[in-house]
């Protein structure tokens, strides 16, 4: 054996890579190894290489939310603007006003003075027979007229969903037309009606043996419902039309399929499918009904009319206010005339809702 080739051997045993033949087997694999898993600075320069990434892309998110909260609040601005002047500001101004009233010296000398009141003018509005009387009245009212009003924009809505094509928009046309009438103009209109002396249709009553004073005590009331009907039928039939309308009509087509007719397919299939509208224009119906005022104020000034000028809470108001200059009440009066419905619109919601989760 050479000296050279001793020399080899000796250093394979102690694992010195020959530079001739290149580094030893062991020592390959160990490189390998030691190639293939990286060191801690190595994954930590790749969490530091990542985090650029994901603080771009949170700034980016936080920058679409931003522009998102700026348009949102640059549209509801108008809105809220106007509700605080229009609702806010005169119903904190009413409030505030219902707590003062106006009162004379001893002598008279000094003219009257405004002093704080607290609840004073409520009570007197709750004590007061005539303003207690106005919700009877409206009761009466809303008795008579929210099942004419309900019932037959429905009946009337359900007449144009199955009608002609050409035929709807006349029709609807004319039964909305009313409403585009101020209900000033409407109940001018009406009380010429009304007028023996002046109306044709009381003429044509009278010449076929039916007598009817629309003045009189008994007549007040179906006058004032007959021109609330006038006005408000038309509008609330464009509602439901347009509910029936958004109808799937393969349920329609499936209810006729299964051998049901016109009358179940309105009352068991259209009917419960526009609960939602229903509901609103219900309340929206009731809310009308308590601030009832333009048509009990215009027929208050016929002649013979039974109509006083408390004969409803708004009227009540409207007199404490301009003809008593009693401020102070009529804005306690209003604020009343709030209250009863507000609880009567929580009561319709809370009943509609309750109807809704008890079905099936």
């Amino acid at each position: 054996m050479s000296t050279h080739d001793a020399e080899r051997r000796g250093a394979a045993r102690a694992g010195v890579p020959d530079p001739r033949t290149g580094p030893a087997p062991d020592s390959a694999r160990a490189d390998e190894r030691g190639a293939k898993a990286p060191g801690p600075s190595a994954r930590t320069g790749g969490r530091r290489s990542q985090e650029p990434a994901r603080t771009a892309r949170r700034s980016t998110a936080l920058s679409s939310r931003t522009r998102t909260r700026l348009a949102a609040g640059t549209l509801l601005t108008p809105f809220f603007a106007l509700f605080t002047v229009a609702m806010i500001v005169p119903v904190g101004y009413a409030l505030w006003l219902s707590l003062f009233t106006e009162k004379q010296s001893g002598l008279g000398f000094d003219g009257p003075r405004t002093v704080f009141d607290g609840l004073g003018n409520y009570a007197t509005a709750l004590g007061d027979q005539a303003f207690r009387d106005g919700f009877w009245v409206l009761l009466g009212y809303c008795a008579l007229y929210l099942p004419l009003m309900i019932g037959g924009a429905i009946a009337l809505a359900l007449l144009l969903d199955t009608a002609l094509a050409r035929a709807r928009r006349f029709f609807q046309l004319a039964l909305f037309l009313p409403h585009a009438i101020p209900g000033l103009i409407a109940a001018l209109i009406w009380i010429h009606l009304y007028t023996p002396e002046l109306s044709p249709v009381v003429a044509a009553m009278e010449a076929g043996g039916i007598g009817f004073d629309f003045f009189s005590a008994e007549g007040t009331l179906p006058s004032i419902v007959n021109i609330a009907l006038w006005q408000w039928l038309g509008y609330n039939v464009v509602i439901f039309y347009a509910a029936f309308q958004a109808v799937d009509r393969s349920l329609l087509e499936a209810a006729t399929v299964d051998g049901a007719g016109n009358w179940r397919i309105a009352f068991s299939v259209k009917l419960p499918l526009i609960r939602s509208s229903l509901v609103m224009v219900l309340l929206f119906t009731v809310i009308g009904s308590l601030q009832l005022f333009t048509e009990p104020l215009v027929l208050s000034r016929g002649s013979g009319s039974a109509v006083t000028s408390t004969w409803t809470p708004n009227m009540y108001a409207y007199s404490a206010a301009f003809e008593r200059n009693d401020y102070g009440l009529a804005a306690a009066a209003s604020v009343l005339i709030a209250l009863v419905a507000a609880v009567l619109s929580y009561l319709v919601t809370r009943f509609t809702n309750r109807r809704k989760e008890a079905r099936p």
